[in-house]
């Protein structure tokens, strides 16, 4: 009898603690019986008036690393860099192809579900222009091959633990690191 009920304890005890990884992870967090303290924030809600900051300075950009087979250099403009009242990191995102190009996007990361949107396009003459599909356009953040820089951004700089960092210095820090120090 003493052992089935140090059994039951222990299942207790492991789903409670596997409950509280899953929040630290950027779960969703859920009332239970075993923490009354872990509730459901509810729905997300996008903040909606989101504009594109002032168009990227060479002095601003931080080079960071995607992969060993990555053809392209990725840069962020660290001086656009904000997290917004929904969570979700924004910032700049400067692409210098192999080919020459170079693309620049305003682009934001939802840590919460690992999706990430894209809000404008960098034009030649330094303006920007909104994407059609701004409102509903979430897609998933995939580790793939080619174009792996919203995993690389999302794990290693502005996601390091599930949740999306707190301020915009310390996104900062991480890409002047190169790395989140949270990142294991």
């Amino acid at each position: 009898m003493k052992f089935s009920g140090l059994l039951v304890l222990s299942a207790v005890a492991l789903s409670a603690a596997a409950q509280d990884r899953d929040v630290s992870r950027g779960g969703r967090p859920t009332q239970n019986a075993f923490n009354p303290n872990i509730e459901d924030p509810g729905p997300w809600k996008e903040q909606r008036e989101v504009e594109p900051p002032a168009f990227p300075k060479a002095e601003d950009l931080r080079e960071i690393y995607v992969s060993a087979t990555a053809a392209n250099k990725f840069l962020i403009d660290a001086s656009t860099l904000a997290v917004g009242t929904d969570g979700v990191v924004r910032y700049v995102l400067v692409v210098k192809t192999s080919g020459g190009a170079t693309n620049v996007s305003f682009e934001g990361i939802n840590c919460r579900d690992l999706r990430w949107k894209h809000y404008a396009t960098g034009r030649s003459d330094g303006t920007w222009t909104i994407s059609r599909a701004v409102r509903n356009d979430w897609r998933p953040i995939e580790t793939k091959a080619l174009n792996a820089h919203h995993a690389a951004l999302s794990h290693d700089l502005f996601c390091p633990t599930g949740r999306a960092i707190k301020t915009a210095d310390e996104g900062r820090n991480a890409l002047r690191l190169g790395r989140h120090p949270e990142v294991n």
